[in-house]
C-alpha cells in the first residue's frame, strides 16, 4: 500500500472536514446510529428473530439500495434458507467465537442470496473496530492505494482474503488515528474511502485485465471455485428480476430436471414462458446436456442457456451440435459477461431507486 498517497488523502479529508464541519458531524452521528442498531442484535436476539425482524435488519443495509422491493429480497432469502437456519447461521457469523475466516466461509456455504457486500456490511456495523465493509467502491479505493491481489469478483473473496482486507483497513485506520482523527473505526474508513479514493481511472480499469478460465482460477485459488457456481447462479437470478422476470434458483422445471436459475414471464395470450440457465464450472458436460434436454420436456421452456467460461463453452457447443432437440434452443453465456452485466444493472437500479419515484409498498 502506498502510505504516502494515503497520507495525502487523509490530509485532504481533514481539510474538507474543517471546511464542512456540520456535514462530517452528521456523518459521525449516522455511523453511531447504525453501529448502535446492529450491536443491539445480540446472538440470542438474532436467534429469536421473526420474519419481520429479518426484514428490518436487512432492509437498512446499503447493499439493499439496488432493490426497489426489499420485501422480495428478504422473502427470497427466507424461502431459500429457512428462518431457523438463517437465524442460526447469522448469529454464528456475527457473534461466533471461531476465526472470522472460518465463519465467513461457513456462512457463504450455507446461506443463499447474500453476497460479500451484504455480509461484510453486517459485520462492519456490528464490529466496526474489527471488520471492514467490502464492495466495488472499496475495491476501487484500495486498488488506487496500490493494495495488491484484490478480489475483483465475489467468488474470489474467501474467508482468508476478507480477513486480510480487514487488516489492510486497520492500517488505514491507524494512519487516520496518527493525524489526530478521533473516529477511526473501519466504518469510518469506509466513509473515507468513498469520500477520497473514488478515482475515475480506477473505475474504468476494473475489467481491463485478461479474464481467466475456471480451470486457471482453480489452480491459483482452489477455494474460490466452490463459490463461482453459486455466485453466478444468484447473479443470473438478480439480472432476471431487474429485467422484470419472476426469477428463482434451484427449481424443478420438468421430471428429472432441477436447474440452477429460471426466468419466467406471462406474455399476453401466449401464456407462461420459461428460460432455463445451467451454470457449468466443472464436472460432466454430458450431464449438463442431459439436464437441459430434460428441461425442454416442459412445453413452457422456450430457451435454455449454458453458462460457463470461454473454453468450456466451446466444448458445450461441440457436444450439443449433434443433439437434434437441443441445438436450436441452446444459448451460451460467458460467466465473466454476467459479472459485468450484473454490476451495470446494479448501478442503474441503485441510482434509480435513490430517486424514490415509486414507494416500496407499491411493489
Amino acid at each position: 500500500m502506498n502510505i504516502e498517497l494515503l497520507k495525502q488523502h487523509i490530509n485532504s479529508y481533514i481539510k474538507n472536514m474543517k471546511s464542512n464541519p456540520n456535514e462530517f458531524q452528521a456523518d459521525f452521528e449516522e455511523r453511531k446510529q447504525m453501529i448502535d442498531y446492529y450491536q443491539s442484535w445480540s446472538a440470542n436476539k438474532i436467534r429469536k428473530m421473526s420474519e419481520e425482524d429479518v426484514y428490518e435488519y436487512i432492509s437498512q443495509l446499503w447493499a439493499m439500495l439496488i432493490w426497489g422491493n426489499k420485501q422480495y429480497v428478504v422473502d427470497k432469502i427466507l424461502n431459500d434458507n429457512g428462518l431457523r437456519n438463517y437465524r442460526t447461521m447469522l448469529a454464528d457469523l456475527v457473534w461466533g467465537k471461531d476465526d472470522i475466516a472460518n465463519r465467513w466461509v461457513k456462512f457463504r456455504k450455507n446461506i443463499k442470496g447474500m453476497g460479500p457486500a451484504m455480509i461484510s456490511e453486517i459485520l462492519c456495523k456490528s464490529h466496526p473496530k474489527e471488520y471492514m465493509l467490502w464492495n466495488r467502491r472499496a475495491y476501487v479505493g484500495l486498488n488506487y492505494l496500490g493494495v495488491e491481489n484484490l478480489p475483483r469478483y465475489d467468488y474470489q473473496l474467501s474467508g482468508k482474503v476478507y480477513k486480510h482486507l480487514c487488516e489492510v483497513c486497520k492500517e488505514i485506520a491507524e494512519e487516520m488515528k496518527n493525524t489526530g482523527l478521533k473516529d477511526t473505526t473501519l466504518l469510518s474508513v469506509d466513509y473515507f474511502i468513498w469520500s477520497e479514493l473514488q478515482v475515475e481511472d480506477n473505475l474504468s480499469q476494473i475489467y481491463s485485465k485478461k479474464e481467466k478460465t475456471v480451470e486457471e482460477i482453480e489452480k491459483e485459488q482452489p477455494e474460490a471455485v466452490e463459490f463461482i457456481h453459486d455466485d453466478i447462479r444468484d447473479k443470473i437470478r438478480d439480472i432476471g428480476q431487474w429485467l422484470g422476470f419472476a426469477s428463482s434458483i434451484e427449481k424443478k422445471v420438468s421430471e428429472g430436471s432441477k436447474v440452477d436459475t429460471v426466468w419466467e414471464a406471462t406474455i399476453g395470450n401466449m401464456g407462461r414462458v420459461i428460460y432455463v440457465f445451467e451454470v457449468q464450472t466443472k464436472g460432466s458436460i454430458d450431464s449438463l446436456i442431459i439436464n437441459l434436454l430434460k428441461s425442454l420436456n416442459n412445453p413452457a421452456v422456450q430457451g435454455v442457456v449454458a453458462v460457463s467460461d470461454k473454453e468450456q463453452i466451446k466444448k458445450i457447443k461441440r457436444h450439443a451440435a449433434d443433439v437434434k432437440d437441443l441445438k436450436d434452443k441452446l444459448r451460451v453465456w460467458d460467466y465473466q459477461e454476467i459479472q459485468k452485466v450484473h454490476e451495470s444493472l446494479e448501478f442503474v437500479n441503485s441510482s434509480i431507486n435513490n430517486l424514490e419515484l415509486v414507494p416500496e409498498s407499491f411493489g
